[in-house]
């Protein structure tokens, strides 16, 4: 079991990087940048309670944002005293400070509520029948990928495919999720580099924060074909802004760790949120 120090540190750590995750612009993500939270993170785990009112405030994926209230109203709704003070205080905050309309609305119903325990039983099962669909399509998604890897599909109807899927899962699936996905596709030796030049072209299209992660993810994973590096590289060039291509170098470079947040603030370079 963890020391009451560690404890300590890790309810800092995960704050702070949530944080910097927003300061960047980012998606929230997990320390070493392995994956990125999902709403299972918050649902199923014990998330220290200073980190979900960060994710909660500062998280562009609004279900994740939505399921970070979650173990701050379970915990609420069994408490008493000053303590019950310092966390209507809290949902007061997240109302007012959160980037998300849903969770803006949803902390106002629960501090409405009185902080009631069935308002905030039925915030989890709102999110998860919003949620659960969308994840049965991106298993139907991962049966079109195992026929693209069998050669049981032309690239052609596959895109068309994959636009069917991100227009039916937009806002609805973990943005985690969905990156897992086109990251296993772009690393993955089956499928061939035409297929993964065209879900690049696809990805140009794609709101910038959005697309500022997956082509950085793309340009940082390991052992990433010297082709497809080459051609992403010369396609951002010619199809992008440069200031928009400057920030997906800068984010590739901060996951590749080549770069700190104390050298992109020593640089002047300009908030990525914004």
């Amino acid at each position: 079991m963890a020391s009451n120090d560690n404890t300590k540190l890790l309810k800092k750590d995960l704050a702070d990087h949530f944080l910097a995750c927003a300061k960047l612009g980012r998606y929230l993500t997990i320390e070493n940048d392995v994956r990125f939270f999902i709403t299972d993170d918050f649902i199923k785990n014990s998330i220290l309670h200073e980190a979900a009112a960060m994710a909660a405030i500062y998280s562009k994926d609004n279900l994740v944002a939505e399921a970070a209230l979650m173990p701050l109203g379970g915990t609420l709704s069994t408490m008493d005293g000053n303590g019950r003070e310092k966390y209507e205080r809290l949902f007061e905050l997240i109302k007012n400070e959160t980037l998300s309309d849903p969770v803006r609305a949803r902390a106002k119903n629960i501090i409405d509520s009185r902080f009631d325990f069935n308002e905030i039983r039925d915030l989890g099962a709102q999110l998860g029948s919003r949620i659960s669909p969308a994840r049965d399509r991106y298993k139907n998604f991962l049966t079109i990928i195992k026929k693209l890897i069998e050669n049981d599909i032309k690239s052609k109807p596959f895109i068309e495919e994959f636009r069917n899927f991100t227009d039916n899962v937009a806002g609805k699936l973990d943005f985690g999720i969905y990156s897992f996905c086109l990251d296993n596709m772009f690393k993955n030796i089956k499928i061939s580099k035409d297929v993964k030049k065209l879900l690049l072209i696809e990805l140009l299209s794609f709101p910038n924060l959005i697309r500022r992660e997956l082509l950085s993810n793309l340009l940082s994973q390991p052992n990433q074909e010297s082709e497809l590096i080459e051609f992403t590289n010369k396609t951002l060039n010619q199809q992008l802004n440069p200031e928009s291509v400057v920030e997906i170098i800068l984010l590739k470079d901060i996951k590749m760790r080549r770069l700190s947040m104390d050298v992109i603030n020593s640089l002047g370079q300009p908030n990525m949120a914004l």
